[in-house]
């Protein structure tokens, strides 16, 4: 499938801002899932952008202004196409042991809650386990814009009920990790079948299974990724896979507004031409 994205962050500040500095986790990297035809990074003022790589092996591009800023807009495009490998990550970047995925985090720290509600899976086969936990918190947790923020844990998440995608996501690497189970965060991007314009990019789970590797699986909607979801960056959970981190020296008061389309350039030509 050939998936065009066009995504944009803008930040618009109460007063000039000194300094920003900014990591982008916005580059998706090639695989045998998923070929980068081609992507750019862009902003609209005079700043700077390095480009490296982190512990995780996510693309990262630190973003310095030089001047004052009264607005900062982030773009980043590009074309990607992608292929259907039933959840299954191939196996072609991996930088560190999936040992490192069973750490404990401030957003994932397991309680009782957690605890109780993973045991229900235990006795089952990896693969199923892992189906059945996906299936269970989708179930359990009902997608809903604006009751969590990125700060909510997934205990809280879990006791409220509610949460986004972002929130479903913490919730399965919670548990996975307490059945042992290695789990990581992914960001990236979904070519819904409703829409070409969303609000936000999107977020889900991925977990070590000794006879495949890592397989992703997005409990907000309850299946495993297809060829219409492109990864960007993977962490041990949000923070370390956010699209956009950073801080601004002065500016005062800070509004953010985001701004994403993704289509399928294939339809998308075949009605450009009918």
């Amino acid at each position: 499938m050939r998936i065009q994205i066009d995504h944009a962050t803008t930040y618009a500040y109460d007063r000039a801002a000194r300094f920003i500095i900014q990591s982008l986790r916005l580059t998706p990297r090639s695989s045998e899932a998923q070929q980068v035809r081609h992507w750019a990074v862009e902003t609209d003022v005079d700043a700077r952008l390095h480009r490296s790589e982190d512990a995780f092996g996510n693309v990262v591009h630190t973003l310095y202004t030089e001047q004052p800023t009264q607005s900062l807009t982030v773009r980043v495009s590009g074309e990607v196409i992608t292929s259907d490998t039933g959840g299954v990550v191939p196996p072609d970047q991996e930088t560190l042991s999936p040992l490192v995925f069973l750490r404990d985090t401030a957003l994932t720290r397991r309680d009782k809650l957690i605890s109780v509600f993973a045991s229900e899976f235990s006795a089952h086969p990896p693969l199923d386990r892992m189906h059945r936990l996906m299936t269970a918190i989708h179930g359990s947790v009902a997608f809903e814009v604006g009751v969590t923020t990125p700060t909510h844990t997934a205990a809280e998440v879990l006791a409220l009920g509610r949460g986004v995608c972002q929130d479903h996501a913490h919730v399965f690497i919670a548990c996975a990790r307490q059945m042992g189970v290695p789990a990581r965060y992914v960001s990236g991007h979904l070519l819904r079948r409703d829409t070409q314009d969303q609000e936000a990019a999107h977020a889900w789970a991925e977990a070590w299974l000794d006879d495949l590797g890592w397989v992703g699986f997005d409990p907000a909607n309850g299946i495993c990724p297809t060829d219409r979801y492109v990864r960007v960056a993977t962490g041990l959970d949000y923070l370390g896979a956010a699209p956009v981190r950073g801080a601004s020296y002065g500016g005062g008061g800070e509004r953010l507004a985001v701004r994403l389309t993704v289509r399928d350039a294939d339809m998308q030509q075949s009605q450009q031409q009918a």
